[in-house]
């Protein structure tokens, strides 16, 4: 006989009709309350870093002035305790492809959760996967088949387990400068020496210059290389493979029985105009595709690795390999559904084509100021990836304060020029890489003309400033100056 009355299931604190189905209005788990939480303990949040997490980062923020305290976001914007608003160019460092808290991903978050569905059970097939591989997919013709990861360093990581494993040879080929990742084998194919300095040996891979086609035939020839992996854009200095490479180099690779692994983990989805950046050029079928960052419109970690039929079937050849690649959390219910909604969106709002003709006009407005500023000296980049180069100006009062800088640590203008777009003007962006003197652009896709108003105002504020030979960047400077020599 069962009740008329509603059950609670033992030890979770909510009610639950007479078939086990959860009712609405039911109260959530007992001794947690998530807004509490935050309302009692937010104000400790650098503290908290500084005593438990990477305690170098806290003190980083606070030394540029960057330690702000941001209560909400909403598309390219945050907003701090004062209700002021800040641009946000920064993007995540890509992750927020569409802004924050866009509402389609939202409600595609809700809808899985409330639909209590069967996740990792790991013995089943789910649908969603499915669903979001067949998406993917569609963008990439040539390609079959996916593996979803957690990261775009995980992504990453399978693209080069692959390459060995369907090749049978031991050594990629990677771009100085590049980067792909922080893991031991991403990191085996990162181009900075900062990054690898103390972690090594790594595995037996081997840079060479992007674009050095003579250096790729070198390797090649050598015999035991089973890929190249190339960034179409470098994130690192906003440097794109220069016009014909990718095509030669696929030839090059083809020819030697060897494979092309595209790295679209920031370049990806819209960023540069394109649904992948390697589409600018013709002809260019990538043998293997990364993809991560902006897929999941920034919610859920997600990374998703795309490649041929062919080397899914050697990876994975008989079903006793069945696991012999996976990951624990990979093609979770959260992360593809939040995969849909985000490709669905930009489909329905026309996001890449929004990203190459608002990317279009930011760069040719920041261009028209490369004559005006003698320490301006380039701007480039594809869609919404824009670099900023600055250079040693020909002035001598401007030469002495640049030489000054360049003396105690190269990379030190770029970060004088990021620190008072966010603090005068409350712009976020980024220095494109340590020792650069570059600033990169990567916002939300969602921007338009009035952002790139915004901040074409403001960088030219601050470019006024700089040339005008005092004024607070230089006071700033100097103190960088001080805190750069003292690391030394």
């Amino acid at each position: 006989m069962t009740s008329a009355h509603p059950t609670e299931s033992a030890g979770s604190g909510e009610s639950r009709g007479p078939d086990g189905s959860r009712e609405a209005g039911s109260s959530t788990a007992l001794g947690f309350d998530l807004g509490k939480l935050l309302a009692e303990r937010g104000a400790e949040r650098y503290e908290l870093h500084t005593r438990h997490l990477n305690h170098q980062l806290p003190r980083m923020l606070h030394t540029i002035g960057f330690d702000k305290v941001y209560e909400r976001a909403e598309g390219a914007y945050f907003w701090d305790t004062d209700g002021q608003d800040y641009l946000d160019m920064l993007a995540g460092f890509g992750v927020m492809g569409l802004g924050r808290h866009h509402p389609v991903v939202r409600k595609a978050l809700h809808d899985v959760l409330d639909a209590s569905l069967a996740d990792l059970v790991r013995f089943d097939c789910q649908p969603l996967p499915g669903l979001l591989a067949e998406r993917l997919l569609a963008h990439v013709p040539h390609l079959d088949r996916v593996f979803f990861g957690n990261s775009g360093a995980e992504a990453v990581e399978t693209a080069l387990k692959f390459a060995r494993y369907a090749t049978g040879r031991p050594r990629v080929l990677y771009c100085t400068h590049a980067f792909h990742g922080l893991t031991t084998g991403s990191l085996s194919v990162n181009g900075e020496d900062g990054f690898r300095s103390g972690f090594e040996p790594l595995l037996p891979d081997t840079p060479i210059d992007l674009g050095d086609l003579a250096a790729l035939e070198r390797e090649l020839g050598r015999g035991d290389v089973a890929a190249l992996i190339i960034e179409p854009v470098q994130g690192k200095g906003v440097h794109a493979a220069p016009p014909g490479f990718l095509r030669a180099a696929q030839n090059l690779l083809r020819r030697h029985k060897a494979l092309l692994i595209a790295d679209e983990v920031q370049t990806g989805l819209g960023r540069t105009g394109d649904f992948f950046a390697y589409q600018h050029e013709e002809g260019v079928e990538p043998d293997l595709v990364c993809v991560a960052k902006s897929l999941s419109g920034g919610y859920v970690p997600v990374g998703a690795t795309l490649g041929k039929d062919w080397i899914f079937k050697k990876v994975y050849s008989s079903m006793d390999r069945v696991l012999v690649h996976s990951a624990s959390f990979g093609a979770n219910a959260q992360a593809m559904a939040a995969g849909l909604a985000t490709l669905a969106v930009m489909e329905d709002e026309e996001i890449t084509a929004n990203a190459r003709l608002t990317g279009d006009l930011l760069r040719s407005r920041l261009a028209e100021l490369v004559d005006r500023y003698e320490l301006l000296h380039d701007v480039r980049g594809r869609g919404l990836m824009i670099g900023i180069e600055f250079g040693r100006p020909t002035s001598l009062g401007l030469r002495s304060r640049w030489a000054m800088l360049q003396a105690a640590r190269k990379g030190l203008f770029a970060q004088m020029v990021v620190v008072p777009l966010l603090q005068r003007h409350r712009i976020l962006t980024q220095v494109s890489g340590d020792h650069l003197e570059v600033i990169k652009l990567i916002p939300p896709l969602i921007i338009g003309e009035r952002e790139v108003d915004r901040f074409v105002g403001a960088f030219t504020q601050v470019m006024d400033d700089a040339h005008s030979g005092g004024g607070l960047i230089w006071d700033f400077g100097r103190t960088l100056v001080k805190q750069a020599v003292a690391l030394r």
